[in-house]
């Protein structure tokens, strides 16, 4: 029988908040129902963006939370060789160009796909140097899978998202680069994350078969909004979570994610028993405004 290797991989861009703790106990769970494995993994692999001492405060409030994961923590920063060696192998695969454009001239000459501007193949043809930043080659041909929760999802990678980055011309490795090499070394056979993450994973899913990775199976969480209606996140200044009083951020999560039988719970060592054994995929909430899912 085949190993259930789950993963919850925060960026250390600030503290965990509630929509954080629903990504993490989504994995986590439907790891352990399944006797699976839960690893961690923090992705700090674009350097602007992580905030010092947010690694360590993100383990320290998981730990305080309950969770354990398999295996040691993996640091994305840690992994250079690895992501270069994979860039080797798609210049080798004639799968990369060089190219010069810049966001400006993008968000000037670019339309809008399913996940901000889609890039228009300018550079294709002209021969850049490959010490410019690297975009891929997307294949022409549609990109459809099977998600656990929002079913049969397809896009048109060429026409919805274009060729892109790699490797950024400051020497910076992608986050669908990193993500798809670091998943495949470990072996990871779900990938359960946030529905705000769903748009990615057509270009993962390019990556893994210009590489010859396998594709995992992706369960894709509906994702917390704030008053407004916008996602939970740091840059929305989502409230931290609280790591003196973990249960009742617990318990709204297990709510959130339509755990039955848990609004007794009266501790963590309790709720750690029973939301293994309360979770199930087919009572989670539909993910709303899946604007991939296929008809």
């Amino acid at each position: 029988m085949s190993i259930y290797r789950g993963r919850f991989a925060p960026t250390p861009s600030g503290a965990l908040h509630f929509g954080s703790l629903i990504a993490a106990l989504g994995s986590f769970l439907d790891a352990r129902s399944h006797g699976g494995e839960w690893h961690l993994r923090i992705e700090d692999v674009d350097p602007p963006r992580v905030v010092p001492g947010s690694a360590d405060a993100i383990l320290r409030t998981l730990e305080r939370f309950g969770f354990e994961w398999d295996g040691p923590v993996v640091y994305q920063s840690r992994r250079g060789e690895a992501y270069r060696a994979a860039v080797a192998s798609l210049i080798d695969a004639g799968r990369l160009y060089g190219c010069d454009c810049t966001r400006k001239l993008l968000k000037e000459n670019a339309r809008i796909g399913v996940d901000g501007p889609v890039y228009p193949g300018t550079c294709r043809g002209r021969g850049l140097p490959l010490s410019a930043a690297l975009r891929v080659r997307v294949p022409a041909s549609r990109i459809v899978f099977d998600d656990l929760l929002a079913g049969r999802v397809g896009c048109d990678v060429a026409r919805e998202c274009g060729d892109f980055v790699v490797l950024r011309a400051d020497g910076v490795f992608s986050y669908q680069l990193a993500v798809t090499v670091d998943d495949a070394e470990l072996g990871i056979s779900h990938v359960v994350r946030g529905a705000d993450l769903l748009a990615s994973t057509p270009r993962q899913i390019v990556l893994q078969q210009a590489l010859g990775h396998p594709t995992p199976s992706y369960l894709h969480l509906p994702v917390a909004l704030n008053e407004d209606g916008g996602k939970l996140s740091k840059q929305t200044l989502a409230a931290p979570l609280r790591d003196d009083d973990p249960l009742p951020a617990l318990l709204r999560a297990a709510a959130f994610l339509g755990l039955e039988g848990m609004g007794e719970v009266g501790s963590l060592a309790e709720f750690r028993q029973l939301a293994p054994q309360s979770w199930r995929r087919d009572t989670l909430p539909p993910v709303r405004g899946k604007r991939l899912a296929l008809a």
